[in-house]
This record gives structure tokens, sequence and C-alpha cells, in this order.
């Protein structure tokens, strides 16, 4: 229907009064759907504006926003004397405490991998990320792990499977990664030198699940490439870590071992005499080395012109060490009496 100037002043008067009667807040949703709703009158009214002649569309606009505009005044007003229209439930007691709400707060990995990242971004590393299904030219290949190499095989890594009428369970080059070294190629053939990331990330290995193994953990990674880079540089942000992360006591050994993906290869320990839970004398918690040159000029670096060195460290055994933690299923279990501790 076509709304006249007339029937705007009617309008307002009952609307007015409406709210004005309105005693009880039932009463008052009725009014507030009848007049304010999204199908109610005054929308209605406001609707209009283009069936009105155009010479009368800027007095009639005017006065229907002014409609709307009283209407939900009167609203407020009527709201302030007899409440909202949803009642308190009967029986709630207004007075008594509301339940406390716990704060929550990182996981003690989030805490151990912030720490840890935290300390190489002082000297200069960036933090990246990569993808957790990975090719295995980025697993494997070019990390100078051929095919053959024990490493591959298919019980000691998690292959995605094709599923369908053909399918006779046959391995196809994708995997959930085994290492975070995945991201250090990656970055690599994205970056030209000089570069320094460090690449925290969850990796994944099918072990049998005890109190110092898991199917899924963390690791992080460390790389620097650059021209003159020397195993020196390396032993010397080691030990800067070993001393921030451990405390200003903290020893740090070096002793040799093989990885495919670098030459000269060391693993690192630290001293056991701040750990009074622990018997051993020296404790390994990470492998570095020097990277490999198969692996620079895999990435299309020229190992004649630039030198880098890698290392990787498991973040749970790194957080057991420094906490006392016997156990790796600790941090998995969602146990709030252990969660609580950090």
């Amino acid at each position: 229907m076509g709304y006249q100037l007339s029937d705007i002043t009617t309008l307002l008067a009952e609307g007015l009064k409406a709210f004005a009667d309105a005693s009880t807040p039932d009463r008052l949703e009725e009014a507030r759907r009848k007049y304010l709703g999204g199908k109610g009158l005054a929308k209605a009214v406001l609707g209009g504006v283009k069936d009105v002649p155009k010479e009368q569309r800027g007095e009639f606009g005017k006065a229907a926003n002014l409609l709307n505009k009283q209407l939900e005044e009167a609203c407020a007003a009527a709201k302030a004397r007899v409440g909202d229209a949803k009642p308190v439930a009967a029986g709630l007691d207004l007075t008594k405490p509301g339940t406390k709400h716990e704060l929550g707060h990182q996981h003690i990995i989030s805490q151990t991998i912030r720490e840890i990242v935290d300390i190489f971004s002082r000297i200069g590393f960036a933090e990246v990320e990569g993808p957790e299904v990975e090719d295995e030219a980025h697993n494997f290949e070019k990390l100078n792990i051929p095919q053959g190499h024990p490493a591959r095989n298919e019980q000691d890594n998690f292959y995605l499977r094709v599923a369908g009428p053909d399918w006779e369970g046959k391995p196809v080059p994708l995997l959930l990664r085994s290492q975070t070294s995945t991201i250090q190629v990656r970055t690599m053939e994205r970056q030209q030198p000089p570069v320094r990331v460090i690449a925290p990330g969850r990796v994944y290995r099918p072990d049998t699940v005890d109190a110092t193994h898991h199917y899924m953990f963390h690791q992080i990674e460390g790389l620097a490439v650059d021209k003159g880079i020397t195993f020196g540089d390396l032993k010397s942000v080691l030990e800067l870590f070993v001393r921030e992360y451990f405390g200003a006591n903290a020893k740090m050994r070096l002793r040799p071992h093989y990885f495919p993906f670098t030459e000269i290869s060391a693993e690192v320990d630290i001293s056991a005499e701040m750990f009074s839970h622990l018997k051993k004398p020296w404790l390994e918690i990470l492998g570095c080395g020097m990277v490999h040159p198969n692996v620079l000029r895999a990435v299309g670096y020229d190992p004649e012109q630039v030198t880098g060195f890698a290392f990787g460290m498991g973040v749970e055994r790194i957080a057991m060490l420094k906490h006392g933690i016997p156990d790796i299923r600790h941090f998995t279990a969602n146990d709030m009496r252990f969660l609580r501790q950090f």
C-alpha cells in the first residue's frame, strides 16, 4: 500500500501510545516488533518512499526518518522503565558469585620452541616454516639421501598412498616429513645467500611409542649459508645457545658423527652436572655440521663460492632435559596436573 504524510502522523501517534502503555516486557516486545521490527510499520513507511510522487519524496523521506527515530526513542524509554523482554529465570540468585574460569597458557612445547627461536632471533636468524606433507625430493634427494638409502624405507616413514580401483599399496612420492631439514632446502631454493634461518615444526616417524619415542614430535633446524662460513662459526653459535638456554655454567662438547646432509658432522653434548636427576656425565642434545656440497648444488648454490652450517634438535628432548620430564608421552596426554607445572 502507498503511504501519505497524514499516515505518518497517525502512525507516530499510535506508536508512541503503544510504547507508553507497555507495562510488561512482553507487551513492550510486542510493540517493538509491530513498529520497529524487520517487517514493522516504520520499515514499511521507509520502504514506501519510492512509491511517493517525485516532488513529494524529500518531505516524505524526512518525515519517515523522523518517525523511525522518535519510535526508537520511545522504545528505549519504555525498556528503561519496564526492563528487558527476557526476564530473569525463576530461581536464579543474582547475588551468587559467578563461576571462575581458569586462564590458559602456552603448552610447554610451544614455550620451549619460543625460547629457542628467540635466542637465535637475537643473533640474526629469521624464523621460517614449511609444509608437513613433503615430496621425496625435498625430504631425501636434495638432502643427499639417494634411492636405496635405509632412511627411505617404508617402515621408517609415513608414506601417503593412493586409494582407488587400481590401488596395490604402492607408495607415492609424498610423505609426512621426517625432519625439518626440508624447510632449509625450500628456503635455499627461493633465497640466494646470505641465508640465516631457524625452522621449528612437527615431524613424523613410525616409531613405537615409549618413554623416549613418539610417532609425532617437534624439531628445530638452524641454517646459515654465506661466503667464508666455517665450522668455528657453527661452534660459536652453538656455545652461545647452550649458555643462553641451559645457563652460563653449562659445558658443551662436540663429537664426530655422520649425517648424509653435512660434512663434516658432529653431535653436541652438554655436561650433566646441572641435572641432578640424571647419572650420565654427558648428554647428547643435537646434531650439526657443515652443509654438504651436494646439498648446496641441489638448490643451485655453488659450493666453491659459499659454505654453510646446519644444526637440528628435538624440542621434546630439550624440554625433558631442562625440566626433568621422564616420559615424552606426558606432552600429549592432556593431563592438567602435568601442564599446570609449566
